[in-house]
């Protein structure tokens, strides 16, 4: 896998919950609504806002357009604006679809007009935080939610914006602490999922499944739990268990028939278990209805570990050529593994230098600056990424194959097996040269090095004349059996 996803279906989850905020506070009536009526469409979105869920996206397309319908004869109704902002977001990032972000730009300074930050109205500035977020710049979402928090610390919409900020800027331990704060103010399937997040960025395995399964069950939606299932499938896809992840897409896919993550999900999990052309047509299909660059990046190294070099230079061209919102990282390691590698360093250090310093611009940055020929400065970068406590296969290769350059042949034997270890299908192109390098590599030297050698030239064990011969037999196996033969790390 070249890229985290668990992320990017973490991110959608924020926007639903300042969406979630602001659909609570908004008055007007929704167009057209009678109270006998059965809820619509677009009442239905704003009732899966108000629980703190997901809403399918028919119903909040249909929102989408009741608030427009509402607003031009009530453009004064900031709320209003503010919902539309936050719903145009949350579609921009459910169809990967850019064009929808300066409408939402366009929507949250139209209710910060009619009702200014001084004077309140978090509502849109947390809007702002959700889309900056969005578009990848984590020092302006940070910002913006922190001016909320500050003037509302108990307001819990607040937080799952801020952990994002934080993450996308390799601030850690805030967003650990704004996770614990979130815990205490709020509960439901959002929570668990920001709980998810938090124990996988540690490294904590078992506890990231078990918060991934409690936001399945408590998901209030059919699009919640389908995202929820996708995400426990990329937790489960990240174990090196396709299996297992495949069951998980599969149930969101009965769930919501076209969702995007759980295609792209499934066609990675089959091209693990050998089902080749079935990949290739889930990667296909997710897409048409998500093409988001990752997922073309990773369509395209599937194209070319499988001859389909047509295909391949198809999507890789789709790539290079595309007008991408938040893709640095991705082109980053499209450039250095198919490109330009000097171009992949420039964009990289670019994105470290605006305080983009989350693992995975430390990973690119590193793997960008080995394929250019630095690896001494390249592995700083990668323990940077390796360190932080988040167990990515992707990312132990590439320490690898960087310790390997340099001639740091136990590191590298270290963690080019554990990258074959948890997931021995991480990549369809990077895996299989990961096994050739273990091979290449081969077993650890039986001999410690002269300087850690144990000193073996002392005065032989003492023999007394008054003891049994079977008790000096017994005291040199003793002795033989005492200081093994150790093999060094590897």
């Amino acid at each position: 896998m070249k890229t985290e996803n668990v992320s990017r279906t973490v991110l959608a989850g924020g926007v639903a919950a300042v969406l979630a905020a602001t659909a609570l506070l908004y008055v007007p009536e929704l167009v057209g609504r009678t109270p006998a009526a059965a809820p619509g469409p677009a009442e239905r979105a704003a009732d899966a806002a108000n629980a703190g869920a997901q809403a399918a996206l028919p119903d909040l397309v249909a929102l989408i357009g009741d608030r427009e319908e509402w607003l031009k004869d009530h453009p004064g109704d900031e709320a209003s604006w503010a919902v539309l902002g936050a719903a145009y977001t949350e579609r921009g990032l459910r169809r990967a679809d850019a064009a929808d972000f300066p409408r939402a730009e366009s929507a949250l300074k139209r209710s910060l007009a009619v009702l200014p930050a001084a004077k309140g109205n978090p509502d849109a500035q947390l809007g702002l935080a959700a889309l900056a977020n969005a578009r990848g710049d984590w020092k302006s979402a940070k910002e913006w939610a922190e001016r909320v928090r500050a003037a509302q610390p108990k307001r819990w919409s607040a937080y799952p914006v801020l952990i994002d900020a934080y993450n996308g800027l390799g601030d850690y331990k805030a967003a650990e602490k704004a996770t614990e704060t979130l815990t205490e103010l709020h509960s439901g399937a959002v929570v668990a999922a920001r709980s998810a997040q938090l124990n996988r960025n540690r490294g904590y395995r078992e506890d990231a499944g078990a918060a991934a399964l409690d936001a399945v069950a408590l998901a209030e939606t059919r699009a919640d739990k389908a995202a929820a299932l996708a995400r426990l499938g990329d937790l489960a896809w990240e174990r090196g268990e396709p299996a297992e992840a495949l069951a998980q897409y599969g149930t969101a896919l009965e769930l919501v028939r076209d969702h995007g993550p759980s295609l792209a999900g499934r066609a990675r999990a089959l091209a693990a278990l050998g089902r080749p052309q079935e990949a290739v047509r889930d990667w296909q299909a997710a897409l048409r209805v998500l093409p988001l660059p990752e997922y073309v990046l990773e369509a395209a190294e599937l194209d070319e570990s499988l001859g389909l070099s047509g295909d391949a230079r198809t999507l890789y061209d789709r790539l290079r050529n595309g007008s991408w919102v938040r893709a640095e990282v991705v082109l980053g390691l499209f450039e250095a593994d198919h490109g330009e590698p000097a171009e992949a360093v420039r964009r990289l250090r670019a994105e470290w230098a605006r305080g983009h310093r989350s693992v995975q611009v430390a990973d690119a940055l590193g793997w960008a600056l080995y394929r250019s020929g630095e690896p001494k400065e390249a592995l700083e970068y990668a323990r940077k990424a390796t360190d932080e406590g988040l167990r990515s296969a992707l990312f132990a290769y590439h320490r690898g194959e960087i310790e390997r350059a340099l001639a740091d042949l136990g590191p590298a034997r270290r963690h080019l097996a554990e990258a074959l270890r948890l997931n021995p299908d991480f990549s369809p192109l990077l895996a299989p040269r990961a096994k050739e390098a273990v091979a290449a590599l081969g077993e650890p030297p039986n001999d410690l090095p002269p300087d850690v050698r144990p000193d073996l030239s002392g005065p032989p064990a003492s023999t007394s004349t008054s003891a049994p011969a079977s008790t000096s037999t017994s005291t040199s196996a003793s002795a033989s059996t005492s200081t093994p033969a150790v093999r060094p790390s590897a």
